[in-house]
């Protein structure tokens, strides 16, 4: 196993979502995941429940199944996007913004149709009290497996492995729980597809100014 050599500031602006240059044919170990899930259990937790738990799909029917729930949602997705982009309050078709918006619906588009070939789906779920609990603190729930999700796509970028994270399944999140048998009390958070990557472009991506974001004391 190879970590790279980066240091803490090189990891936290260059781990990207890596969509079109995940290896579909280049079997990624368990024991890699079982190594990047195990850092990720360091991340805090509200009252440190650790409520959380991960879903490692390897299975080709079963990684088939969600890629296709995940393949459905992604086209619903893109339809809406394009239109509002194309509406009135949308960017000029030359634009920085609708050519940066055009090259992420194509990287989307193309992992849409290949989720369902990427060698590890992992997806972070978190206990609720109830089951399809709704309402109550989200930000005390969510809280508590979002960080342990981005540790975990943090220490795969480390070792060579690009992740994504990907929301859109959720639209069809009753079905995949069917899928995978979860039980009634397990929410699912973010689906991460995990693979080897190719190319070594990975760079700090364009942000808004932190001036424009930050306010002290007062808004």
């Amino acid at each position: 196993m190879t970590v790279l050599p980066l240091t803490p500031d090189e990891l936290l602006t260059t781990t990207r979502s890596v969509r079109k240059r995940l290896d579909l044919t280049r079997p990624v170990p368990m024991d890699l995941i079982t190594e990047c899930l195990q850092i990720s259990l360091q991340s805090p937790s509200g009252g440190n429940q650790q409520g959380w738990h991960w879903m490692v799909i390897t299975d080709p029917d079963t990684r088939a199944a969600i890629g296709e729930l995940y393949r459905r949602s992604t086209e619903r997705y893109l339809a809406a996007r394009a239109q509002a982009m194309s509406g009135p309050g949308g960017p000029a078709p030359d634009s920085p913004e609708a050519k940066t918006m055009r090259r992420i619906r194509e990287s989307s588009a193309y992992l849409g149709e290949h989720m369902g070939e990427v060698p590890v789906q992992v997806i972070a779920c978190i206990e609720v009290n109830a089951p399809w609990e709704a309402g109550g603190n989200q930000a005390g729930l969510w809280g508590s497996v979002l960080p342990a999700a981005w540790s975990y796509m943090l220490a795969a970028r480390a070792r060579e492995l690009g992740t994504a994270w990907t929301t859109l399944h959720l639209v069809y999140e009753k079905e995949a729980a069917e899928i995978l048998g979860l039980p009634g009390n397990i929410r699912q958070g973010v689906l991460i597809p995990t693979a080897y990557y190719t190319g070594e472009t990975f760079r700090p991506a364009p942000r808004r100014p932190v001036q424009e974001v930050m306010h002290i004391n007062r808004w």
